[in-house]
């Protein structure tokens, strides 16, 4: 005898949640396009036309230690004396949170095209899905809407995601997944997911229109499966995960380090100096939210020595560690996918008989779920970063022993203060 479901949505507060959806899926998407905008026109100012104007030879060297200090002094005036932002720490927080307050927006918004623009190792999906979030929830949760606060999360939440990754499916991942751990059994399943979905699918086209980039990067083509894929994939995975995981060790270390400093100013400028630093031992290629810096990673790949490939992967998984620990505002996820792929091509460079296709998503997964903790998003961004989908049977089986690996150990994230209501992890349960 099945177990009771709660309550079954009716067939008319689906119909009825269909034209806010959209409208969340669209909004999502030109608000994510119009804060990425903005922080690329910055970013070639100051990493082209002022170069060339004052005649700096090179960026690569005291220019990087330069912008990515004052960067973080910038972000530090931001986080200082924007309303609602003093005493917020980012470091404790999971993908989604409780929607914010109107007035922390403009703040969070400046602090996020800052770090994009000043080349910071932190991707947009943190600080975006909290933007579109707490819009949706301001609009939607009117009493002449009537739409529930956590409904208005969810959309919000899916309606970015799909506009991100430019497909609807990562949104119903990891809705699948926050519904389960917050124990959401109000109805059928997909019944729950129905308006997230067009939130997300509207995101998606939106950002299609726009002529959004993907995660795919070049590689050559997968040859198909064979026998020793799967344990392949497996080590490839595990060694990737346990080196995510020194950096998830280290996490608080750091974190408490740049906090005692008091000063978000000097906090964020101390750091900026430390991802400068880092810039010029990684290169430029460790700079950024990584996403077009993997593609010229792998177009690349051929010039590289193996040990310079896990060079560069260590060198992002410090900055993404610094950047994290001392409060930029940002996502894990895009500097996640860049060390995985870096991995990847190291494991593959290694030992020639490993495909690139194999490592580069095997590498993907075991970082990503370990600085994300969410399988479907882990396998979801494995797949879409080679483009081939006769890899899920691998992935899966790889997976066995990565998920056994990391389940029971701490994520890469700060402990929240017990007193900080704030820092409520992921959908709202009232």
């Amino acid at each position: 005898m099945p177990e009771d479901e709660g309550p079954q949505l009716t067939t008319r507060t689906l119909v009825r949640l269909v034209v806010p959806s959209l409208a969340v899926g669209v909004a999502s998407a030109l608000a994510l396009l119009g804060l990425t905008t903005v922080a690329n026109g910055i970013e070639q100012l100051v990493w082209d036309r002022l170069p060339d104007a004052w005649g700096v030879g090179t960026t690569d060297t005291w220019w990087t230690v330069l912008v990515l200090t004052l960067t973080g002094v910038l972000v530090g005036v931001v986080v200082r004396w924007a309303p609602g932002h003093a005493g917020v720490d980012p470091a404790t927080t999971e993908l989604v949170a409780a929607p914010l307050p109107l007035r922390t927006l403009p703040g969070l918004a400046a602090a996020l095209v800052l770090g994009l623009a000043g080349g910071v190792s932190l991707g947009p999906e943190n600080p975006i899905i909290a933007i579109n979030v707490a819009l949706a929830a301001w609009f939607l949760c009117r009493p002449r809407l009537g739409v529930p606060v956590p409904v208005a999360v969810s959309l919000g939440m899916a309606g970015t995601i799909g506009a991100m990754f430019a497909t609807p499916v990562a949104a119903a991942l990891v809705l699948t997944e926050a519904f389960a751990e917050r124990g959401d059994r109000t109805g059928h399943l997909f019944d729950r997911l129905f308006g997230p979905l067009v939130a997300a699918g509207a995101g998606a086209v939106t950002m299609e229109a726009f002529d959004a980039p993907t995660f795919a990067v070049d590689l050559p083509p997968y040859p198909g499966p064979a026998l020793g894929d799967a344990l392949s994939a497996a080590v490839v995975a595990v060694v990737a995960a346990l080196l995510c995981l020194l950096a998830v060790l280290v996490f608080p270390l750091v974190h408490t380090g740049f906090h005692r400093l008091r000063s978000p100013v000097l906090a964020l400028g101390a750091a900026g100096l430390v991802l400068g630093l880092l810039g010029v031992v990684g290169g430029p290629l460790t700079l950024f939210k990584g996403l077009q810096e993997m593609k010229e990673l792998a177009e690349r790949a051929d010039t590289y020595a193996w040990y310079g490939l896990l060079a560069i992967g260590i060198v992002k998984l410090a900055a993404l560690v610094v950047a994290a620990g001392a409060g930029f505002r940002g996502g894990r996820i895009f500097p996640a996918v860049f060390i995985g792929v870096a991995f990847g091509l190291s494991a593959s460079s290694l030992v020639s008989a490993v495909p690139p296709t194999v490592a580069v998503s095997a590498g993907v997964l075991g970082s990503v779920l370990v600085v994300s903790r969410d399988g479907w998003l882990a396998l979801f961004m494995a797949a879409t970063t080679v483009g081939d989908i006769r890899l899920l049977p691998v992935l899966c089986l790889a997976l066995v022993p990565l998920w056994l690996v990391v389940r029971r150990l701490r994520p890469l994230r700060a402990e929240a203060p017990a007193d900080r209501p704030e820092f409520a992890a992921l959908i709202p349960r009232g």
